[in-house]
C-alpha cells in the first residue's frame, strides 16, 4: 500500500478540488530532512461543471496512482486532458505521475500547462517549486513560492516549503524563521514549533 510519503494526489469533485497531500516536510527534530506530506489540504474552489464520464475517468486515474500504477494513470489522464482542458488538477496529477516514472520533461510540461490553465494555482506552484528545488534552482524556486503567496498568502504547503527552502538550501535564516512563524500563526503545529526552536538555537536567536 502506498504511504503519504510516496505520493501527492489530487481528488476531483464537480466544482471543487481537494488536495490529499501537498507539502514536503523536513525531519523530526529540525528542517534538515524530508518526511511524509500533510495528508489533507483544501484547494481553492473551481466552479467548473464536468461530465460524469470525465469524473469517472479521473477517479480511475486516482485509483491507479494510489496503487502505484503510474503508467496506467498517465494513459487515463492523457486521454482525459485531450477532452477536458479547463481543469488544472489532471495536469498536476500527470506531472506527479511523470515525476514518479522519472520523466522530468513531461512532468515540467504538465505543471506548466496547469499554471497556464489556472495562473497562480497554489498546488501547481508548490509542485513547480519542488521541481526547481530538486534541480538545484533555488532562487527560481523561491520566486515561484513568493509569487504563489501573493495570490494565496495563507496556503500552508507553500509557506512550509518556502521555509524549508530558505533554511536548508538558501541558508536564509530570516526567511526561514518568518515562514515557520507564519505557519504557526495560521495553524499551530508541534513539528513546526520544533523547527522554530531549532532554528533559533542554531542561529543564536
Amino acid at each position: 500500500m502506498m504511504s503519504w510519503s510516496d505520493i501527492r494526489i489530487l481528488s476531483l469533485a464537480v466544482g471543487v478540488f481537494m488536495l490529499t497531500s501537498c507539502a514536503v516536510q523536513p525531519g523530526k527534530q529540525s528542517a534538515t530532512e524530508e518526511q511524509a506530506p500533510e495528508p489533507v489540504e483544501e484547494a481553492k474552489p473551481e466552479f467548473i461543471v464536468v461530465e460524469p464520464d470525465i469524473q469517472s475517468a479521473f477517479d480511475k486515474a486516482i485509483a491507479h496512482m494510489a496503487a502505484e500504477e503510474f503508467d496506467a494513470a498517465i494513459a487515463v489522464l492523457e486521454n482525459l486532458v485531450k477532452r477536458e482542458k479547463r481543469l488544472a488538477a489532471p495536469y498536476i496529477n500527470l506531472a506527479i505521475a511523470y515525476t514518479k516514472t522519472d520523466d522530468k520533461k513531461k512532468a515540467r510540461e504538465n505543471i506548466d500547462l496547469a499554471l497556464k490553465v489556472d495562473r497562480g494555482n497554489p498546488i501547481a506552484s508548490n509542485e513547480l517549486g519542488l521541481m526547481l528545488r530538486r534541480e538545484g534552482k533555488f532562487e527560481e524556486a523561491r520566486k515561484v513560492y513568493l509569487d504563489a503567496l501573493e495570490q494565496s498568502p495563507e496556503y500552508l504547503p507553500v509557506i512550509r516549503n518556502l521555509g524549508i527552502l530558505c533554511d536548508i538550501y538558501l541558508r536564509d535564516w530570516d526567511c526561514a524563521l518568518e515562514q515557520f512563524e507564519k505557519h504557526q500563526d495560521l495553524q499551530p503545529d508541534d513539528q513546526v514549533k520544533i523547527w522554530i526552536a531549532d532554528l533559533k538555537r542554531r542561529t543564536g536567536g
